[in-house]
């Protein structure tokens, strides 16, 4: 008896345990809401995104990089009370997160990554994200990419990418560290607007509310 219920509460341990390592952040824009899954193997990446999260810094940034079948990036915190037409994408926030980069984690539609300047470490943005849209790939573009970057894709990665899409070519250069798992639709809304020579839309869309998604309570009993 007293071996059964030891069992049962290092399960529910293990079941607590599972749960609180999943985390979700939710992006509220006038086209409705996009849901993020964080990643636990990209943890300097996660941990930053809940940091931010937490203290609104994306509250009314913008969306200010918008190129259709690839990427929306936002974020920049200079956006948030940029004049029309100016250019954005400079803005950071005074530190950059260390590569988290792996082959596990690929540029399919709807990865989020981290931004990054030309630095030689791949050091990612303290700040600034983009979210994936991307188009089908063929066999000859996945194979160019792993000539480049030296790793092989799984045959799940490989069907993923032909069948749903993505950004193959940016693996290897930058951290993936998170996937939208609610409002793709949102997302494709955002990348189908109108935009200027800069890639910034026309009409600003702005992050109108970031936060980290509560999780749902569930009540145990024992009967």
């Amino acid at each position: 008896m007293k071996k059964s219920l030891l069992i049962a509460c290092l399960c529910f341990l293990g079941m607590v345990a599972y749960a609180q390592k999943e985390t979700k952040v939710s992006i509220e824009t006038e086209y409705g809401k996009i849901v993020m899954l964080l990643y636990n193997n990209t943890p300097q990446h996660r941990d930053n995104m809940i940091k931010l999260a937490k203290s609104h810094f994306y509250d009314s940034t913008l969306f200010h990089r918008v190129i259709p079948n690839f990427v929306i990036q936002g974020g920049d915190p200079q956006s948030k009370h940029a004049q029309p037409g100016a250019m954005l994408g400079n803005g950071e926030i005074g530190y950059r997160i260390p590569a988290e980069i792996n082959t596990e984690d690929c540029h399919i539609r709807g990865a989020v990554g981290m931004a990054r300047d030309g630095n030689p470490k791949k050091e990612s943005s303290g700040c600034q994200f983009y979210i994936v849209t991307g188009k089908p790939a063929t066999d000859a573009e996945l194979d160019n990419v792993e000539r480049t970057r030296g790793a092989k894709y799984t045959a799940a990665q490989r069907e993923i990418y032909k069948t749903q899409g993505g950004t193959p070519h940016l693996d290897g250069g930058y951290t993936v560290f998170g996937q939208v798992i609610e409002g793709m639709d949102v997302v494709d809304k955002i990348s189908a607007q109108a935009c200027d020579q800069n890639n910034r839309p026309t009409k600003d869309i702005a992050m109108i509310k970031v936060r980290l998604v509560k999780k749902k309570k569930k009540f145990l009993g024992i009967f």
